[in-house]
C-alpha cells in the first residue's frame, strides 16, 4: 500500500519570494510553483528559437530500452541541446537570477559543486497517456535505497512554455512524497495534484518527490515546457555538453555557466578535483 501524504495542495509563490522561503516549502512539500519565472517576452523568444527544431522532430523515442517508450511518451516530443539551439536559454534561463542562489543553497554545503544534467523541451501532444510516476533521483539508483535521508542529487526547474492545465497534461505531483520512508513506493495517480500554471511559471522540485507528466486529454492542445535539471558534480549528466556545444560558443558564456556545462572542472566536497586534465583545471587546457 502506498504511503499517505498529509499535504493536499501544491503551493505557489511570487518570483520575489525570498530564497529561504522557497527552500523551506520545497523541503516540506518537495516542490513549489514560482509565478512569472520568465517574462512573456522570454517565453515568446524561447519558443520561436526552438520552433524549427521542434517541427523537425517526430514524437516518441528512439530508445528501445524496456519502459522507455511509456516514459518518453508516444505522442511527446523531447528536444535537447538547448544551449546550442536557444540564445534565450543559454543567456537568460541558465543564468536566471533565481537559479544560482537556489542551486548554491541546495548543493554547495553537502556536495560542493553541481552541473546541468539535462535541459529539454517536452511537448505532450493530444492523446498522450500519463507518464509513469517517478522520482528524478532514480537516474542514480543507489540513492533510491537511501530514501529521504540520502543527499540531494537532483533539482529540476519545469518551466511552462504554454499554459499547463489538468486537461492538456500538466505535470502531476504528490506533495510530501519526498518524506516517504520507501522510495520504491512512487504512489498512485489518484494521489497526484496537477501543477496548473500559466506560461512563464515554473514548478521547482527536488529529486525526491514523486511526479510525472499528466495525460493530455485534449484533441488539439499541445502542452510545452522545458525541464532544466541540475545535479552534483560527482554524478554523470544525461547530456554530454562538451561534445555537442561549440567551444567558441561556450567561451562566450560566464564562468559559472561554463562549469554548469562541463567546460570547467568539478570540485565536489572532499575531492581535489574531478573532470580534469593532468590533475589540473580543464578550463586551462581548453584555454578558456
Amino acid at each position: 500500500m502506498s504511503a499517505t501524504t498529509t499535504n493536499v495542495t501544491l503551493r505557489s509563490v511570487p518570483n520575489s519570494t525570498p530564497i529561504e522561503e522557497i527552500l523551506a516549502i520545497v523541503a516540506d512539500d518537495g516542490g513549489v510553483i514560482i509565478k512569472q519565472f520568465l517574462t512573456p517576452d522570454q517565453v515568446s523568444r524561447f519558443n520561436a528559437e526552438v520552433e524549427p527544431a521542434m517541427q523537425a522532430l517526430s514524437p516518441g523515442t528512439k530508445n528501445d530500452m524496456e519502459g522507455i517508450a511509456d516514459f518518453h511518451g508516444t505522442n511527446t516530443k523531447r528536444l535537447t541541446n538547448l544551449v546550442t539551439l536557444s540564445k534565450t536559454f543559454r543567456e537568460e534561463i541558465v543564468d536566471h537570477e533565481l537559479v544560482k542562489p537556489l542551486a548554491d543553497a541546495i548543493f554547495n554545503e553537502e556536495s560542493g559543486s553541481y552541473w546541468m544534467t539535462t535541459a529539454q523541451v517536452i511537448e505532450i501532444g493530444p492523446g498522450n497517456k500519463a507518464q509513469p510516476l517517478h522520482r528524478d533521483l532514480e537516474n542514480n539508483y543507489p540513492f533510491v535505497g537511501m530514501g529521504p535521508a540520502g543527499p540531494m542529487v537532483m533539482i529540476n526547474f519545469l518551466i511552462a512554455l504554454t499554459d499547463f492545465t489538468e486537461e492538456n497534461g500538466a505535470t502531476r505531483v504528490i506533495p510530501g512524497s519526498n518524506h516517504w520512508p520507501d522510495y520504491e513506493d512512487r504512489g498512485t495517480p489518484e494521489m497526484t495534484i496537477p501543477a496548473e500554471m500559466q506560461a512563464g511559471d515554473v514548478l521547482f522540485i527536488n529529486g525526491k518527490v514523486s511526479h510525472g507528466g499528466g495525460a493530455n486529454r485534449t484533441t488539439d492542445c499541445y502542452r510545452r515546457g522545458v525541464a532544466f535539471a541540475l545535479q552534483p558534480g560527482f554524478l554523470t549528466p544525461e547530456e554530454a555538453y562538451p561534445f555537442i556545444v561549440d567551444r567558441e560558443l561556450a567561451r562566450s558564456l560566464p564562468e559559472h555557466v561554463q562549469r554548469l556545462l562541463g567546460f570547467r572542472s568539478q570540485y565536489p566536497t572532499g575531492s581535489p578535483g574531478l573532470w580534469q586534465v593532468d590533475y589540473t583545471e580543464l578550463a586551462d587546457y581548453l584555454k578558456f
